[in-house]
């Protein structure tokens, strides 16, 4: 290292010996003097930095890398990491030809503009006309954050400016001075400030906006467009001029430009995915670029349509949507509630892992485990009548009984009785059995051991819980697991929830569930559910590619009336749909051993479901527990 300073100072001195700064040095040792004061400015440098370890924002970004959300450096500031790529080029050129025409010549220092600006200097009787300072110059300063006024702190930044070339190359010195560069109150960096400024990347950039960014780190406080506007107007004007007199642009080009209106605010960074993403970024805290599978189109589309949703519903209701590729588990969009700072609905809250009542939505499942046992077929018929197992009576949510129905129509239309009877009949433990293989977290109240009321919503399970399930059921049965990680989780994907056949009936008959009003039947297989006291609204469904669910409701848990999942979740489900902008590919066709018939063709233990433990209470006289 002492080697290394040794010859750093002899390159280095002799050329200030030579230019500007020779004579304030001659009279104090000359040659010597310098080599001493450059020796020990350039021993108590900082560390070069390197692009790739510069502190930065950490960034979660989507599928293709499109910025999701950004997190502010752990001092509080907005500085996105960035690369010439990502840059206009013409901003780029802009920058060189107003700062430094001569950057990509020197080693640092430009001698010619240090030493027309020492004439200026003396010429003026000491007062500064012209700065000299090149690109990696500002860089230096802007590294040690230290005031250049005194000469002693431009000796020292020329002394570091020449360090810094000696490490790094042309590219990575404008890169940190793009990642650098002041823009006004916490914003650094000429990413962040695009964003901030004009709401996005600077790829590609306006002839005005270009302008305007290279010109406020001269003096960014004084020029911050939306404390200043017409200060910043003023310095983008006289950058368009210097780009005239430079040939970079024609006179007219430049007037053009100068038309372009001022932003007068700052705007919001992206919040796209808000809670997925800052899960990912506490899961890798030490990480500069966090990637999610969540497509950015569909997440901002499903992010407007919940938050439109949920103000129409109630300004407190909140509502969560998530949306995952049924062939890789990936979520595509994970909306949590109406917005982040929606105060009103708690939106901070990430409603697709709440613990909430699922209502009807487990009862495909249960359905589909007697499919699966040969107890019954989508053609047998049941009864939809009182009944009573102990102390438990359920009734229809309408308090009506249909009497005798087939299967596919007590599912189809969400029938109480019916899958309460069939349930009794699978068993319980076989249901919770199954929800765990399909990776879903079944949560009893109280650890109580699972009863009849469960496959009614006496159970707690999450959104993220139900689209796994429902994937289920389009994959043949086999389970998925969901991830927002671009890498899929390890190990196999265990058991099969259902048998393929079972799981076909139950694709086929959610397929015949009546739509909401906006939608089309056959469209999507999909089934509703509304918990007890009307707390909670749900949705799921499915087409060949994509599932999708739907929460709506409280996050206090506190009653919405009016609020069921036909009328307030399934809307919303097959808007969500619509803003997939998929081929909406049918759910798959009948496996080998589907037994497509009516009940009058099938085996006579399969044309009526009983249940001999059940009995069937007569409305007159009046019910008793049997």
């Amino acid at each position: 290292m002492t080697g290394r300073l040794r010859s750093f100072s002899r390159r280095f001195a002799g050329p200030v010996l030579a230019g500007a700064f020779a004579f304030t040095f001659a009279g104090a040792g000359g040659g010597i003097y310098v080599r001493t004061v450059v020796d020990n400015i350039a021993a108590g440098l900082p560390p070069v930095p390197m692009v790739d370890t510069l502190p930065v924002s950490t960034l979660v970004v989507d599928r293709t890398g499109t910025l999701l959300r950004p997190f502010t450096t752990p001092d509080g500031r907005w500085r996105l990491p960035v690369t010439l790529d990502q840059v206009d080029r013409r901003l780029i050129d802009m920058l060189i030809a107003y700062e430094d025409k001569s950057f990509r010549a020197h080693e640092g220092i430009d001698w010619g503009a240090m030493g027309r600006a020492v004439g200026q200097f003396v010429q003026a009787g000491g007062r500064p006309v012209s700065g000299g300072s090149t690109l990696t110059m500002q860089v230096a300063r802007l590294i040690e954050g230290a005031p250049t006024r005194a000469l002693s702190a431009k000796l020292r930044q020329m002394v570091h400016a020449h360090a810094l070339e000696d490490t790094l190359n042309k590219d990575e010195i404008l890169t940190l001075y793009l990642t650098l560069a002041p823009y006004g109150g916490n914003i650094e960096g000429v990413r962040a400030a695009s964003l901030a400024y004009f709401g996005k990347e600077p790829t590609r950039l306006t002839t005005a906006e270009a302008a305007l960014l290279v010109a406020l780190p001269q003096s960014p406080e004084a020029r911050r467009p939306d404390r200043d506007s017409a200060a910043a107007r003023e310095a983008r004007d006289r950058v368009l001029d210097r780009m005239v007199t430079a040939g970079l642009l024609r006179r007219e080009q430049a007037d053009a430009a100068k038309t372009e209106p001022i932003p007068e605010a700052r705007r919001r960074f992206p919040m796209l995915a808000a809670h997925a993403a800052r899960r990912a970024v506490e899961a890798a805290p030490d990480a500069r670029i966090v990637p999610l599978s969540i497509d950015a189109r569909l997440q901002g589309a499903l992010e407007a349509l919940g938050a439109k949703r949920a103000a129409a519903i109630d300004p407190k209701v909140s509502v969560a949507i998530l949306a995952a590729d049924l062939k890789t588990g990936e979520i595509r969009a994970s909306v949590g509630s109406p917005g982040l700072f929606a105060d009103e609905s708690d939106g901070h809250v990430d409603m697709t892992l709440a613990l909430r009542s699922p209502g009807s939505t487990l009862k495909p499942l249960i359905y589909g485990l007697a499919f699966e046992l040969g107890m019954a077929h989508p053609e047998s018929l049941i009864e939809d009548r009182p009944t009573a197992f102990d102390a438990y009576v359920p009734v229809n949510f309408d308090g009506f009984s249909r009497g005798t129905v087939s299967i596919r129509q007590a599912l189809a239309q969400s029938l109480n009785i019916p899958a309460i009877v069939v349930l009794d009949a699978v068993g319980t433990a076989r249901l919770t059995a199954r929800l765990r293989r399909a990776n879903v977290e079944a949560v009893l109240p109280g650890h109580t051991a699972p009863g009849l009321a469960m496959g009614l919503g006496g159970v707690g399970v999450t959104l993220k819980d139900l689209v796994s399930l429902y994937a289920a059921f389009a994959r043949e049965g086999r389970p998925v697991v969901l991830h927002d990680t671009v890498l899929p989780p390890e190990g196999d994907e265990g058991p099969p929830v259902l048998d393929p056949v079972a799981a076909y009936y139950v694709a086929d008959i959610l397929r015949d569930v009546a739509p909401p009003i906006n939608g089309s039947p056959g469209r999507i297989a999909y089934k509703t559910g509304t918990s007890y006291g009307y707390r909670d609204a749900w949705a799921i469904g499915f087409d060949g590619e994509t599932v999708v669910g739907v929460w709506a409701g409280r996050p206090d848990g506190s009653p919405v009336p009016g609020l069921t999942g036909i009328a307030s979740a399934a809307p919303i489900l097959f808007e969500a749909f619509d803003r997939l902008g998929t081929s909406n590919t049918r759910v798959k066709p009948a496996p080998d051993g589907a037994f497509l018939v009516a009940n009058a063709e099938l085996p006579a233990p399969l044309q009526r479901f009983r249940h001999p433990d059940a009995a069937i209470i007569s409305a007159d006289p009046p019910p008793e527990i049997a």
